[in-house]
């Protein structure tokens, strides 16, 4: 029957089929993204640990660096994180390696994670007093990729500009940023914009603004459809065409200790995440550079 569901279902089928086909080659190189939003409700995490786990079932090793201090993305990913846990709080106050307190996540043997504990939300203050505090989570990632080497490394961000996420921006090369889809999606994105030229200017040339998504789209409303065009038109290269739904199963998914893709890969959210994941595999340095 020709209804709404049925053509939904049959779009959901096509799209699956596609993904099925789809055989993504990585050069080694690794590629570093902070997922940032100082907006909270964006999906941040969400973003990120969907992605990363996306972009592990296509093949590639993927390192998750957890610096919220809420631990959300070490519970998605089904790792470990009580205050008793070595975390990326040693890594930068203590100064552990990287290594000792990286984790596998039982999702996927390509699938790692850093996680974040309690301990970090004190980091902020302690990392005032510190040497080089604005380096610390970079040289710890480049002395980690030296011995082992990832195809990507996603760094999830608390949803402040504070000296953990200056960490984030100054280890990254790649800023990714996950917007909703709702009124007030571009409110604050000017002051994320004026941090990330302030980090290229003093603390790392090298950041540049690579990749937006739009996420918690609903198609029905004329508000969301007014938003991703406004979000298009003023980001045209940096906006996926890929879009993440509003979807219970993404929702549900970390009360299961899991990202969607493990939960329910087949649902409309899970392929919208691995069609975004894709997408950004299949930009290169340099065109996320271009953009």
């Amino acid at each position: 029957m020709d209804t709404p569901l049925a053509r939904e279902l049959a779009d959901l089928s096509a799209r699956r089929r596609a993904l099925e086909a789809v055989n993504v080659e990585f050069t080694g190189e690794t590629r570093v993204l902070t997922v940032s939003n100082q907006k909270g409700g964006v999906g941040k995490t969400t973003t990120a640990v969907n992605i990363a786990s996306a972009l592990a079932g296509l093949g590639a090793k993927v390192l998750v660096i957890d610096l919220d201090p809420q631990g959300n993305a070490s519970t998605a990913l089904g790792v470990p994180h009580s205050a008793d846990i070595p975390s990326v709080y040693d890594v930068l106050i203590e100064e552990f390696p990287l290594a000792d307190i990286i984790q596998v996540s039982p999702e996927n043997p390509n699938l790692l994670c850093a996680p974040s504990t309690i301990h970090l939300a004190g980091a902020e203050i302690e990392l005032v007093a510190q040497v080089a505090r604005e380096h610390r989570l970079r040289r710890a990632l480049e002395e980690y990729l030296r011995d082992s080497p990832v195809d990507f490394v996603i760094i999830d961000c608390p949803p402040s500009l504070g000296l953990l996420t200056i960490n984030a921006f100054t280890a990254a090369s790649e800023v990714f940023i996950p917007i909703q889809c709702e009124y007030y999606a571009l409110e604050g994105l000017s002051q994320l914009l004026g941090s990330i030229q302030m980090i290229q200017k003093h603390l790392n040339p090298e950041l540049h603004l690579s990749t937006i998504l739009l996420t918690m789209f609903d198609g029905r409303t004329r508000l969301a459809q007014q938003v991703a065009e406004e979000v298009r038109s003023h980001f045209p290269s940096q906006v996926l065409e890929t879009v993440i739904p509003r979807s219970v199963r993404v929702s549900e998914a970390p009360s299961f200790g899991q990202t969607v893709i493990a939960y329910d890969g087949q649902s409309a959210g899970a392929i919208a995440y691995r069609e975004a994941a894709v997408e950004i595999a299949t930009r290169t340095v340099s065109q996320s550079k271009e953009k």
